[in-house]
């Protein structure tokens, strides 16, 4: 005869609950307002890293604007805005090293240009001229299946365990979008069971397209998704370009160091469209869920911050910007000086060896381009 009890094996309810809550406070070092909150992280930081650190962030962001202006000009192909993500960019870019090997995802052409490759080369990418993918960096070109990379990097990372590479890493970014799909998790997963040295950074920027990071997971945060694979994760002020630094140094130093991966998931946001495509932020999001992250701007924190202790200007950042754009502009003209790619050549490049129908096809536009 059983008794009927009120006793519970397990409270699920409060399971759910907890879940989240050792990722629920992301490391900051700045807050909104470029005021100091953690004062030991600070000191870790000399005037001229936090000047450069700042100029990174205005690099980019001059990039964006005027790669868009040339996108606007039909002068590229397909191009992902990073309005709104420089410190999540840039601080993380910044703790890397050139020896690391990076497998970057569409929206990271300013990290793969810090690591390396040239502006000139990344218009021809997103011209889709092969001579894109020919820069001097160690990493693999930006991939634009969602979250392949996370697989890719996970194997490039046990290569260099393998290969018995000292104080070197592989790391990888995608979006919170990415975080939903097989590879990421795959791709943690590998990575955890054979304790590869592997940074992956998942850029939370609250949407997948027109898709709302809340309809995206139940999970409460992004970073908890590497406790299933074993991995260490951290939540981190993606808006707060130092914090993003200091978390990533770390990540990179404990993965080199042997001691398997790390998640990193930073938390920012994607100011303006998805892409160059046209997709209008204005049909899924309102000014008044916007205005909060703007209020957040990488940019003005870290600006406050410098111009209260003497260490930058707006006549510097002005003069800087212009220099910036004037090299950008000077890398389109290169980009365009290049000779348009052949059909006939994409085909020749298409198989080692060329199939009979590839054979046919090349004969054909050999002919068309011949005349």
């Amino acid at each position: 005869m059983f008794i009927m009890a009120d006793a519970k094996a397990v409270d699920f309810a409060k399971i759910k609950a907890e879940e989240g809550a050792a990722f629920a406070k992301p490391v900051q070092i700045l807050d909104n307002d470029g005021k100091v909150v953690n004062k030991e992280l600070m000191a870790n930081f000399t005037d001229d890293q936090l000047v450069d650190l700042m100029k990174k962030m205005v690099w980019e962001r001059a990039l964006h604007e005027q790669t868009m202006s040339f996108s606007q000009q039909g002068r590229l192909g397909f191009y992902a805005p990073t309005w709104g993500e420089e410190a999540s960019e840039m601080g993380t870019a910044a703790a890397f090293k050139k020896q690391d090997f990076m497998f970057p995802a569409y929206r990271d052409l300013p990290q793969l240009i810090q690591h390396g490759a040239t502006v000139a080369q990344m218009y021809l990418w997103s011209k889709g001229h092969v001579k894109g993918n020919l820069f001097d960096a160690r990493a693999l070109r930006p991939q634009i299946i969602i979250g392949a990379q996370m697989v890719e990097m996970a194997g490039g990372a046990l290569g260099i365990k393998k290969n018995g590479e000292k104080d070197t890493v592989a790391y990888a970014y995608t979006g919170e979008g990415g975080s939903s799909q097989g590879d990421t998790y795959e791709g943690m997963n590998f990575a955890g069971v054979f304790q590869a040295p592997a940074v992956f950074i998942i850029q939370n920027n609250g949407w997948a397209i027109s898709y709302p990071r809340k309809l995206q997971t139940e999970a409460e945060t992004i970073a908890q998704k590497g406790v299933a694979a074993g991995i260490p994760a951290v939540q981190v002020d993606g808006m707060d370009v130092l914090a993003c630094y200091e978390v990533a140094k770390e990540a990179r130093e404990f993965a080199a160091a042997g001691n398997g991966p790390v998640l990193i998931e930073t938390l920012t946001y994607r100011f303006g469209a998805h892409s160059s495509a046209g997709d209008d932020p204005s049909r899924y999001r309102t000014k008044d869920e916007e205005k909060p992250w703007f209020d957040k701007d990488p940019l003005i924190r870290l600006r406050k911050y410098l111009t209260e202790k003497k260490l930058w200007s707006e006549d510097e950042e002005e003069k800087y910007v212009a220099e910036c754009k004037d090299d950008f502009k000077k890398a389109m003209k290169e980009a365009d000086s290049v000779e348009p790619e052949k059909v006939s050549d994409m085909l020749k490049r298409t198989f080692e060896v060329p199939t009979p129908d590839i054979k046919e096809q090349i004969k054909k536009y050999e002919a068309k381009e011949s005349k």
